[in-house]
């Protein structure tokens, strides 16, 4: 088994025919107008209608028009198909209509039409009170693994490290880290939902497998647990010095945080962004149908 890189085809290809399948499948949570922002990064920049700002590799669009006091007023994607037609074609459905900002049309600067590297949604929620997200990387574990393999010292790069411990040579062959590493940032992820069910008595939650690692959610819904910026650091100081899980802690503190859409393509690996049941996940099965392996 091997990783690639997503052909640009095979991308324009999943969002097309693949990814609308699952809509249905999405988390409750994730509609038209409940998470605050989407977001696409793209591989190659792209250029706004005005032509002083610089093209964009990265975007981020409202749910929701607001006003002066941050009210809603009028939604940006009236449903979920809304959403998809933007992912699939964000310049030509771009919601930031009559902005200045918005994405040039393909038609009027003679190139093709983007299609998205990444796809995001906001934990940032409309209609949710709070969503917890733990992110644990295999980039992470494999850096902590070299390190513990190649005594380190201050002047050496992380990809030295990883080279001279033959991470970077292992399959997946040039990327950070090993295919164990990324099983081991599944199972951590198991490990780390055990905890919220054990720990924390609750009731929703799920592991996302993200192409390089995992994203933990904790979901109950309960307004009365605020998790506020204190205790999202007792939580990171918990799962990191408490139980030795390697997670971003970053990720979990920052409520504006933006998280890979559930079924979306990861395209630096050609796998499928998807809830797993098991610490067993064979990453394989999240190869998209018609990509070769």
């Amino acid at each position: 088994m091997t990783w690639r890189t997503a052909t640009r085809e095979e991308i324009t290809t999943y969002y097309e025919e693949e990814f609308p399948t699952y809509l249905d499948d999405l988390p409750p949570f994730i509609t038209a107008g409940g998470p605050k922002e989407y977001a696409i990064a793209f591989r190659d920049p792209y250029p706004v209608r005005k032509s002083d700002v610089p093209d964009k590799e990265f975007i981020r669009r409202a749910t929701w028009q607001t006003d002066a006091s941050g009210e809603r007023t009028t939604p940006q994607f009236e449903t979920i198909d809304d959403v998809l037609e933007f992912v699939r074609h964000p310049a030509r459905n771009d919601p930031l209509t009559g902005s200045p900002y918005i994405l040039a049309d393909p038609s009027l600067i003679d190139g093709l039409d983007p299609s998205p590297d990444a796809v995001y949604y906001a934990l940032n929620h409309w209609d949710r009170p709070w969503i917890i997200l733990v992110d644990i990387d295999a980039k992470t574990i494999a850096q902590n693994r070299a390190e513990e393999l190649v005594a380190p010292d201050d002047e050496s790069q992380s990809d030295d490290v990883l080279e001279a411990a033959g991470i970077r040579d292992a399959d997946p062959v040039g990327y950070p880290y090993a295919f164990e590493d990324v099983d081991r940032a599944i199972e951590y992820g198991f490990a780390v939902r055990d905890i919220f069910e054990d720990d924390f008595d609750a009731d929703e939650t799920m592991v996302m497998y993200t192409g390089q690692g995992v994203h933990v959610y904790l979901l109950d819904g309960d307004p009365a647990h605020r998790y506020d910026e204190q205790s999202r650091e007792v939580l990171n100081d918990l799962l990191l010095d408490g139980y030795g899980i390697p997670i971003d802690p970053v990720v979990t503190a920052d409520r504006r945080r933006v998280a890979r859409l559930p079924y979306s393509l990861h395209a630096e690996v050609c796998r499928v962004v998807q809830p797993i049941d098991s610490p067993h996940f064979d990453v394989q099965s999240a190869t998209p149908e018609r990509f070769e392996s």
